[in-house]
């Protein structure tokens, strides 16, 4: 059975970092992965949106719209552009805080992060993260991105044991410990 997972974020999130470990967990366990990469003006914290394909079935590297099983945000507001892609009845796994678009600062609106979890709630299952407190918790800015990858383990979509296998070989040895305490944060 295909497995369909977008990560959607901001530049410097680590979205990337994130896709690159789910895709090495699947191929670790004898999966056929295919991934694609959007990132849009990524350095200066425009849409990041990674597409991971999991299963024999899947041909293509793009997730077609409504197909998405979880989607892992790393921001609110980008779990909202993305919702197109998750199918009914699928998982969003989003970050709780918002980043401010410059956009937004410039205007004077405001993205509250309250308004764009209620309507994630109202088109879907959703595990919200208090990344902030994880990150307190962990002594560490640096792990959102596995913290919520840890989140989406709770959903049955990705094996926990097979992502700590693939963070040891895709992240520096001197920063495996903190991310596989990251991977475990909520259980």
């Amino acid at each position: 059975m295909a497995k369909n997972i977008l990560i959607c974020g901001v530049g410097g999130q680590g979205t990337v970092l994130a896709a690159k470990v789910i895709s090495q967990a699947a191929v670790s366990g004898g999966e056929k992965v295919l991934s694609a990469e959007t990132i849009g003006m990524a350095q200066r914290g425009g849409s990041v949106v990674s597409h991971v394909r999991i299963g024999k079935d899947t041909y293509s590297p793009l997730i077609p719209k409504g197909k998405a099983d979880v989607i892992i945000a790393f921001e609110a507001a980008e779990a909202v552009r993305n919702m197109e892609y998750l199918k009914n009845g699928g998982t969003v796994i989003v970050n709780r805080k918002i980043v401010q678009p410059t956009t937004a600062s410039l205007t004077g609106t405001i993205f509250s992060e309250d308004t764009m979890i209620e309507f994630l709630e109202k088109n879907a299952k959703v595990i919200a993260v208090d990344t902030e407190q994880a990150c307190r918790d962990l002594n560490s800015s640096k792990v959102v991105n596995m913290v919520l990858v840890g989140a989406a383990c709770k959903t049955g979509i990705l094996d926990k044991t097979q992502i700590k296998d693939a963070v040891k070989l895709l992240v520096k040895p001197d920063f495996y410990e903190l991310n596989v305490r990251a991977v475990d944060y909520l259980g």
